[in-house]
């Protein structure tokens, strides 16, 4: 699967899937523009990225302020004069039980996880349409399909971004666009290491394939939903979940 002459903005991109995801567009053969908070990681994964032959910049952005996007696109456009994939992985927590969740963590992660995917899809489209081709591959979550206790926030968050990907998905077929959504399970990153080794005991009892899965597992996926052999895939979930969840 090569994505030569492709451009990438890949959300989320200083760590876990996110920073996966762009090295493996990058080894497709993809340019790919990275933003994140963190300036110091996406500076290191840029340097990863181009040591290994590739072509990448560093957008430091906070996806919760609508300008920060709207001038990362368009930097990143007059940069490498497209943007052909657009990696919507962007995603935080707030975990806490509906009757104690605060409102305020409620709305960050939804705009956090969900409007900012809808900012991004926003800002990128023209250049897909003018070029009558694009890729928008969201990153939901397994709970955004069977939900999780003291996650409300984040599970309607992920489920809503399958909405929006079924959504786009519609609204731009004709254009030769396609918009699909990966949803991992439990996967090993920094997100995840914060969880409770006996929650991570029983999560893994309920994996057929009896392990947690990598970051590079769903980045695999991302690069394949990006490339042209999944031209005729669209509003789609791709589950990358061990098993966890079937059907």
């Amino acid at each position: 699967m090569t994505l030569s002459g492709r451009v990438a903005l890949v959300t989320g991109a200083s760590q876990g899937i996110g920073r996966a995801c762009a090295l493996q567009l990058a080894e497709a053969g993809a340019t790919v523009a990275v933003a994140a908070r963190n300036q110091e990681r996406l500076g290191q994964l840029v340097d990863e990225i181009r040591a290994g032959g590739g072509n990448a910049a560093a957008y430091p952005i906070d996806v919760t302020e609508e300008e920060q996007i709207k001038s990362v696109c368009k930097a990143a456009i007059a940069q490498f004069g497209k943007i052909d994939i657009l990696v919507n992985n962007a995603g935080i927590t707030r975990d806490q039980l509906v009757l104690r969740m605060k409102r305020a963590d409620w709305e960050l992660v939804l705009e956090t996880n969900l409007t900012s995917a809808y900012l991004c899809t926003q800002q990128v489209m023209s250049s897909m349409l003018k070029q009558r081709w694009g890729r928008i591959i969201n990153i939901a979550s397994i709970f955004g399909q069977m939900g999780q206790a003291g996650q409300a926030n984040y599970a309607a968050s992920k489920a809503g971004l399958i909405g929006l990907t079924m959504a786009i998905a519609r609204e731009v077929g004709s254009r030769n666009i396609t918009c699909n959504a990966v949803a991992p399970g439990f996967i090993a990153t920094a997100m995840t290491s914060a969880l409770s080794d006996d929650f991570k005991q029983n999560a893994v009892k309920l994996i057929p394939l009896g392990r947690v899965g990598t970051p590079e597992e769903v980045a695999h996926s991302v690069v394949f939903l990006a490339s042209d052999h999944a031209s005729y895939i669209t509003g789609h979930v791709l589950n990358v979940n061990g098993g966890m969840l079937m059907g």
